[in-house]
């Protein structure tokens, strides 16, 4: 099965973050991406559309904790999302949607994001793609390197995913109506 050891950091500066990041990597391709959570009894399973009318069907299962974390995943994909949209949302219904531009970075064998969320801000995520038979040791240290590259510090460090944050966000706004 496929795993990564990856963090999710906000980014004070996307500037500076974006000018490290090119000087690192050689590749820079910008995505817009929608994702849909839907409702699973363990891990997260999200369809993630692309506007050319493509999607992705991902599951994962990661701790929610900060810093460098293993994150196993399967990805299946689709040329027709919205019909699989429908389908998943009649049989398990969703949780929330994500959506954002990915600004994506390859370094060596990460995969660095950009991510404008919208409603959220600016995040980064660093994805070091482990290879068969690594351990974890070796994608934390990969991690752990880029971060101080890139100037990520640990309270910049966020523990679960983006669809936390957002349904965090509408607890807050409907708990308090004068933060909107």
């Amino acid at each position: 099965m496929p795993s990564n050891i990856e963090i999710k950091a906000r980014v004070p500066n996307p500037k500076r973050f974006r000018e490290v990041a090119n000087e690192l990597s050689s590749t820079r391709t910008t995505l817009k991406q929608e994702e849909t959570f839907f409702a699973c009894p363990k891990g997260r399973l999200k369809l993630r559309t692309f506007p050319e009318g493509i999607g992705e069907l991902i599951y994962y299962e990661r701790p929610d904790e900060t810093g460098p974390k293993c994150s196993q995943y399967w990805i299946s994909k689709t040329r027709e999302p919205d019909t699989l949209l429908l389908t998943l949302r009649n049989a398990l219904g969703d949780i929330g949607v994500v959506r954002k531009t990915r600004e994506l970075f390859l370094v060596g064998q990460t995969r660095i994001h950009l991510d404008d969320v919208e409603g959220l801000g600016v995040f980064a995520e660093l994805e070091v793609v482990m290879k068969d038979g690594q351990i974890f040791d070796d994608g934390k240290a990969i991690a752990e390197d880029l971060m101080q590259k890139l100037g990520i510090k640990e309270t910049d460090l966020v523990d679960g995913a983006y669809i936390d944050l957002i349904t965090e966000e509408k607890a807050i706004n409907r708990m308090h109506p004068m933060n909107r």
